[in-house]
């Protein structure tokens, strides 16, 4: 028996023109990450010199948010039941579902003890002196501070379940998406072999979606544009300077936890984060110009199953961190809401503040997907403790948007790294393959399939009994074995 060097038990594909060509790297003028980037450029240049302008332009990016997220309950759902149908053991799913669980409330633990630290360091609320009963509220706020005063902290528990099995898809609540799809799942699994026709048609459609989501992230530029343009002309860039000095805290204090704490999960992993952020650099581009996680979710759970870990775990880890992981979230609910207590003389001990994180942790839950999540789940945690003045939120209402900004990029990365961890906690992440593909070598898709990278020359994804030529023998295909790490020896 033979062993082969350390560079032939990398995968490859057969030596074929076609196979060579697949994976060759497109040049950075034409990567979506460059487009993204002149298109946020000029969209703050047409807000801040045209306000008038930039605030017409909100449409192009709602309409692209729309079309997003049009596409996200599907993706979700046939991910989540393709994954749990073609686990070998289901008891394998559950114990998935309680690590990810697990990890997913002690980062948010972390997360929101990150903010507590550092507003108690700064205490940038000292001094402010408001007036809680003499602050006006807008319209708009009125209804978010409605909305988190009738939430209760039990609420994301009993919503789980949805009134209709449409229901879901209809309103874009991804929770109960989560839950329809881990059900199905685990009923297609249970039947077996009759329902093999059902879990084949899950994996041809969700190759149809992909595909069709590939149609729309090619207008992601013009998306980005609009969006950043609206909202420079809008709020203006007055309003970042006006509380400035909180917007760097929040950045700093996320950036912090970014680098120092989800990069010491990365270094667990042997992986570098950096490297892990450049890899993932278009979506964290189309969230900074779109205020949003939900149009990167799909990239997301593309390229971690391109960088090695298994479908079933990223098709279960990530959806459900979208509701449960949001570390964005957790540090400006803290931040945020030890500001108000600050600003308004609200005096507020250990105890309390500790307290005030228990609450926190219940009513971040879900806040992910709804318009003002955030700044909901922070009125319902000031109106379930009932110290600090509601009204309060007033005080940071005019900056939320660009935070918001913030939010979401933590909220992708804390859950790009969770899939990591869980991962490998499951023994199903490649991490030498994530190594290299964080570096930026171009790799044949594991498991002999990919689904539409951006910034590649890849194969599209297509049913198992099915190759690209669409039925021609010679066609470029993969070689399983020698995808497989596993063979490394040769007779």
């Amino acid at each position: 028996m033979e062993t082969l060097s350390s560079a032939a038990s990398y995968p490859q594909v057969t030596a074929d023109p076609a196979a060579k060509a697949a994976t060759v790297k497109k040049p950075w003028y034409r990567q979506l990450y460059f487009w993204v980037l002149i298109a946020i450029v000029l969209g703050i240049l047409v807000g801040w010199l045209w306000p008038d302008t930039g605030e017409a332009m909100e449409p192009i990016g709602t309409t692209f948010i729309t079309a997003m997220k049009m596409l996200i309950c599907p993706i979700v759902f046939l991910t989540i039941v393709g994954g749990i149908a073609s686990v070998a053991d289901l008891k394998k799913v559950g114990l998935t579902g309680i690590k990810a669980l697990t990890y997913f409330q002690v980062g948010t633990i972390l997360a929101l003890l990150t903010g507590l630290v550092a507003i108690n360091l700064f205490r940038l609320g000292d001094g402010v002196n408001a007036d809680a009963s003499s602050l006006e509220t807008t319209e708009s706020a009125s209804k978010l501070i409605q909305a988190g005063e009738e939430k209760e902290w039990w609420e994301f528990i009993t919503h789980l379940v949805p009134d209709s099995v449409f229901g879901p898809f209809v309103e874009g609540d991804i929770l109960q998406v989560i839950f329809l799809a881990v059900i199905f799942g685990v009923a297609i699994n249970a039947v077996g072999q009759i329902a093999a026709p059902i879990r084949d048609a899950v994996e041809r459609l969700t190759a149809v979606v992909f595909k069709v989501l590939s149609f729309i992230m090619k207008l992601a530029p013009l998306g980005a544009f609009g969006a950043m343009a609206f909202a420079i002309g809008k709020y203006g860039v007055s309003t970042l300077t006006s509380l400035g000095s909180l917007i760097l805290l929040f950045y700093a204090t996320s950036a912090f936890f970014v680098v120092v704490v989800l990069g010491s999960v990365m270094a667990y992993l042997r992986l570098n984060i950096f490297r892990m952020l450049g890899f993932f650099k278009e979506e964290l581009l189309l969230i900074l110009g779109t205020s949003t996680a939900e149009p990167a979710l799909p990239g997301l759970m593309r390229k971690l199953e391109y960088a090695g870990v298994k479908k079933p775990t990223v098709g279960l880890v990530v959806p459900t961190g979208y509701s449960f992981n949001l570390d964005g979230a957790a540090i400006y609910l803290s931040l945020a809401a030890l500001y108000i207590a600050q600003a308004t003389n609200t005096d507020l001990s250990i105890p309390q503040q500790l307290g005030l994180l228990g609450v926190m942790l219940l009513t971040s839950k879900g806040a992910a997907g709804v318009a003002g999540g955030g700044f909901i789940a922070l009125t319902a945690t000031l109106s379930t403790l009932g110290t600090i003045p509601a009204a309060g939120i007033m005080l940071i209402f005019g900056i939320d948007k660009f935070m918001s900004e913030c939010r979401a990029l933590v909220n992708f990365v804390g859950n790009a790294v969770a899939t990591l961890f869980v991962a490998k906690w499951n023994h199903e992440l490649d991490v030498d393959r994530a190594r290299r593909v964080f570096a930026g070598e171009v790799l044949p898709a594991s498991e002999g399939e990919v689904e539409n990278d951006f910034d590649l020359e890849v194969l599209e994804q297509e049913p198992r009994d099915r190759h690209p030529g669409h039925g021609d023998p010679d066609a470029v295909r993969i070689d399983h074995e020698r995808l497989d790490p596993a063979h490394t020896t040769r007779r």
